[in-house]
């Protein structure tokens, strides 16, 4: 995939408890980081106490941990402490959480957000259109942060995040499921290019 031309891989972390699914961790984290060398893995931890697994996540290789809002009550102390482990810090909200959930001062001490279009937890579904304008309310409130959207990401949709501003996209099921996985990410860059160009300089 990355020769394929992604430029993230979006490790989905899964404990059983804030989601049903259990799912890869830390020890697996760290053999992709070995087997990949140099790569960046947005580690997207769908867990319940987020701050228990800072650490694990940054010694495995990590460089960004995306936590869940609905997961933490004190989420800029969260924010500091994986600044502290040298990863990148984002903010993640399920499409049940309104985007004002992520407050102010949340979103500015963040570096990424992410607005789930399908719910935590099992790939494959149904694109949910209602969580769009959540994009769009937290580009206008934070231009010059990243703004990811994942869940039922693919040709189909990628138009709808892109122009509600969103310049990070994660894509499984499109991407893995397609004679040409190459042509669908430079199909979903293309169009987050062009969106971005349209947008107002932050």
């Amino acid at each position: 995939m990355i020769e394929g031309g992604a430029e993230w891989l979006h490790m989905d972390v899964m404990d059983g408890h804030f989601v049903p699914n259990i799912s890869m961790g830390a020890p697996v984290l760290s053999c992709v980081s070995r087997g990949v060398p140099g790569i960046f893995m947005d580690c997207h931890m769908m867990v319940a106490q987020p701050e228990k697994w800072v650490n694990d996540i940054a010694d495995a290789g990590g460089s960004l941990y995306c936590f869940h809002i609905e997961a933490t009550s004190d989420a800029v102390s969260l924010i500091r402490a994986i600044r502290d482990r040298n990863m990148k810090a984002g903010v993640a909200i399920s499409p049940d959480t309104p985007s004002t959930a992520i407050t102010d001062e949340i979103g500015a001490a963040a570096d990424m957000l992410l607005v789930m279009t399908v719910y935590p937890g099992r790939g494959g579904q149904k694109f949910l259109e209602r969580c769009v304008p959540k994009v769009a309310e937290l580009r206008s409130r934070f231009p010059d942060k990243d703004i990811e959207v994942d869940g039922g990401v693919g040709p189909k949709t990628i138009d709808a995040c892109a122009n509600a501003g969103s310049n990070v996209i994660v894509a499984g099921t499109a991407i893995f499921g397609a004679p040409s996985p190459e042509d669908v990410i430079a199909q979903l860059k293309a169009t987050i290019t062009t969106a971005q160009a349209r947008l107002p300089a932050a």
